[in-house]
């Protein structure tokens, strides 16, 4: 009888916590070493993510520290490959249905997608991405980045996020594919500047004013805003802001493992045990394949293989028409086929110069030929 009472209330406590959280408690596990900030910092953040979201069970894996004893614990020797492992099987075995560490070593084509304070409006903004590496081509990877943004803002609640690339090399190759996709059915919605030309390619203002829900980045670019987003009032040494470097996820990739820093503090750990919880709640795997799934109907494969760079043994040899005094400017191609634009002008016969503008590379020419070469450069996808 008494056994009978145990489980009944076993099950009558897990279903106050069900309602009290708004859904299951979501196990996730955490490294319990490797920070830079010792161990307390970690099992600190553990408690202050269980206190703060009720739906987050936080699972420490590693050594016990004394005087977090409440929390629950996977203990393993001060090892982090021992850690590591443990971390594996708990996931494996499904003790958690998350976990976040401060590395693991993903296979190419998956990445992490980060999420971010903004400064401006205190709005939350994620940068696709962060770590990992979604393709091997800095192009692809970038359009790669885009979905699995959209998939990992999904997961959270976003419904329909807006997207904008952030002006670094390819940005206007990257736009260009993900508005082939937009105009064959694949359902993105572009933000804008908040500049006054406007436009979905983001300046650094952008970012700061939290512009879009997606920011699209290369994964190095977007290491570098997860550290300066998330310390710059500490100095560097201690990352206070945020929800860390965020979720994984990666074209067939079935877990949701997130990343921390080792420099990340218990605010951010807490957070981003949180936002791990989210993703799993929200069943990122499945929207990832389901974004990819869109995507590839939409023709994803073609767009991807007509971004892979061309063989030098290719490229034409074209000999530039006399010069001209460039009195005009064409703007919005990207810098990695700027030289080529230029190219395909010389061989229309119209004289013309690549240079680069305080928004990005431009193209040089007698405005005579302003119309017409936009004509040209449209034609052959430069604009």
């Amino acid at each position: 009888m008494s056994e009978i009472r145990h489980l009944v209330g076993e099950a009558l406590s897990e279903i106050i916590e069900t309602a009290r959280s708004g859904g299951p408690c979501i196990p996730v596990g955490l490294m319990a070493m490797g920070s830079e900030h010792g161990s307390e910092e970690l099992a600190c953040a553990g408690l202050l993510a269980q206190n703060q979201y009720p739906g987050v069970k936080v699972v420490m894996i590693g050594p016990k520290v004394e005087g977090y004893e409440t929390l629950d614990w996977i203990e393993t020797e001060a090892c982090e490959a021992d850690v590591s492992e443990a971390m594996e099987k708990a996931l494996k075995e499904g003790t958690i249905q998350g976990a976040v560490a401060m590395h693991y070593p993903f296979p190419m084509g998956v990445t992490t997608i980060g999420r971010v304070v903004t400064p401006a409006k205190g709005k939350d903004m994620i940068i696709a991405s962060s770590t990992g590496t979604s393709a091997i081509h800095r192009v692809e990877a970038m359009v790669r980045n885009a979905i699995y943004g959209i998939a990992v803002a999904k997961s959270i609640g976003k419904k329909n996020p807006t997207v904008g690339i952030l002006n670094v090399e390819g940005a206007q190759l990257v736009f260009r594919a993900l508005n082939q996709l937009k105009e064959k059915g694949y359902d993105i919605t572009f933000g804008t500047s908040i500049r006054k030309d406007g436009g979905s390619v983001l300046r650094g203002n952008d970012i700061l004013a939290g512009a879009v829900d997606v920011c699209v980045t290369d994964t190095l670019t977007g290491n570098v805003l997860m550290k300066v987003f998330s310390s710059f009032n500490t100095g560097g040494s201690y990352e206070a802001l945020g929800w860390g470097y965020g979720p994984s996820a990666g074209e067939g990739w079935p877990h949701v493992i997130s990343i921390i820093s080792r420099a990340s503090g218990a605010p951010v750990i807490a957070n981003a045990l949180a936002f791990n919880a989210a993703a799993v709640r929200g069943k990122l795997p499945a929207l990832v394949a389901d974004e990819m799934a869109r995507a590839k109907r939409a023709g994803l494969d073609d767009i991807i293989a007509a971004l892979q760079p061309k063989p030098a043994s290719a490229e034409e040899t074209v000999t530039p028409p006399p010069a001209e005094p460039t009195d005009d400017e064409i703007h919005g191609i990207d810098v990695l086929s700027i030289e080529d634009a230029v190219r395909a002008l010389w061989k229309e016969k119209i004289y013309a110069e690549s240079a680069m503008g305080c928004t990005g590379p431009v193209v040089k020419l007698p405005a005579k030929y302003t119309e017409k070469a936009k004509e040209i450069l449209k034609a052959n996808g430069y604009l």
